[in-house]
């Protein structure tokens, strides 16, 4: 992956990017940020789904805003409708789409064990009042059996009009960045990875034996069968935000939060709804011994969407004074990838990341990060009202 600069930036009451209106409350005066071999940190700028037994989006309607790779998930009890069954089981990475569903996101869909799925199981298994053991044991697997008609993988067909897409490598200074229009996707796999949750490796695990380059727009592919994707446009008033959305296959309907829990020794984010119920919960990269997290009690002020950057290497420890401020674009390669939630705390908000493989692995500049899919359902979650607790 690419190195991507740290930076700070100067906001107002009122946060406009690329001249349209954002949802804030009143944005502090400066967000702290950074990302680079250790993480990121600051811009410019489903109904019930950690209850409900049906994912949300189980029942495709004619009016969903989503793009034409959308999961058309089989009802509960319905057998699912497959042209091309896979031809491995692939039970890790069954749980995990199912998992993600329901809420409970297990990072890079890979069908692996790791931290980011034991982090699931055990959201899951809490919010389902099961043993937590963070594990795949028979008890949660008999709780996950109902969505046993949710295949693994799922074949689409790769848009035509994605050949019309600009794809431009990531220079690592930032002065070559600011001059960039966007900091969009380098590629079309990379693209690809981020709509269904993986990587570009998995993508070519799961489609072997295609010749170079691998992906192109009219293909058929076999992609992990990530859901949750259904989109009522007309609940989007801002239009970039909206195809922001479509390309992360992240659905509108997610449940309301008014608290969100985040435990720095455990790496996780729980988010919980009105009647205190566990809907959601993400893992998470925290702070580090230069920029330790800010234990406390917070509150979200607000959610800045595709944000711009500021750069300022003198507020940060790793980077030269030498180096000058620059502004850099949004686009989900930014250093804050596609989102910023701000926190009453100066300074800190929760965000996403150009490098969704280091979530769970490496340290943050302070701030709270996610993968960008991730980062994108929670601000659909959250409003000013929601309260937020750092704890060790």
């Amino acid at each position: 992956m690419r190195k991507v600069w740290s930076g700070i930036l100067a906001s107002k009451a009122q946060l406009i990017i690329e001249g349209s209106v954002l949802r804030l409350t009143s944005m502090t005066a400066a967000i702290l940020c950074s990302f680079g071999m250790l993480g990121a940190c600051g811009p410019n700028g489903a109904g019930d789904a950690g209850q409900s037994d049906q994912p949300a989006s189980a029942v495709a309607t004619d009016n969903n805003g989503a793009d034409s790779m959308a999961s058309r998930d089989p009802a509960a009890g319905e057998a699912a409708q497959i042209d091309d069954a896979d031809t491995e089981l692939r039970p890790v990475m069954q749980a995990q789409v199912v998992l993600e569903r329901l809420g409970f996101g297990p990072g890079v869909i890979d069908g692996k064990q790791g931290v980011s799925l034991a982090n699931a199981l055990k959201g899951f298994q809490e919010a389902r009042d099961l043993p937590v053991t963070g594990e795949l044991d028979d008890a949660t697997r008999l709780a996950l059996a109902k969505w046993d008609n949710i295949a693994a993988t799922r074949i689409v067909t790769i848009p035509k009009a994605w050949g019309d897409i600009p794809f431009s490598p990531i220079p690592e200074d930032a002065a070559q960045q600011a001059e960039m229009p966007h900091l969009g996707y380098e590629n079309l796999a990379e693209k690809l990875a981020e709509r269904f949750h993986t990587t570009p490796e998995v993508l070519a695990q799961l489609n072997p034996g295609t010749q170079e380059p691998r992906f192109a727009p009219g293909q058929k592919l076999r992609v992990p069968n990530v859901g949750a994707d259904r989109i009522d446009a007309s609940l989007v008033d801002n239009k970039e935000w909206l195809e922001t959305l479509r390309s992360l296959g992240v659905g509108t309907g997610q449940p309301d939060v008014v608290r969100i829990l985040v435990d720095e020794s455990e790496g996780w984010l729980k988010a919980f709804d009105a009647q205190d119920r566990l809907v959601a919960m993400f893992t998470v990269t925290t702070g580090s011994q230069n920029d330790p997290l800010p234990i406390g009690n917070w509150e979200v002020k607000g959610v800045a969407y595709n944000p711009h950057f500021a750069f300022d290497p003198k507020l940060f420890w790793d980077v030269p004074d030498s180096e000058e401020k620059q502004q850099l674009p949004p686009g989900p390669n930014g250093p804050v990838g596609v989102v910023w939630i701000d926190l009453s705390k100066d300074h800190y908000g929760i965000h996403g990341t150009p490098a969704p493989e280091t979530i769970g692995r490496a340290q943050s500049h302070g701030c709270i990060r996610l993968t960008n899919w991730d980062a994108a359902r929670l601000a659909l979650m959250v409003s000013g009202s929601t309260k937020v607790v750092l704890q060790k």
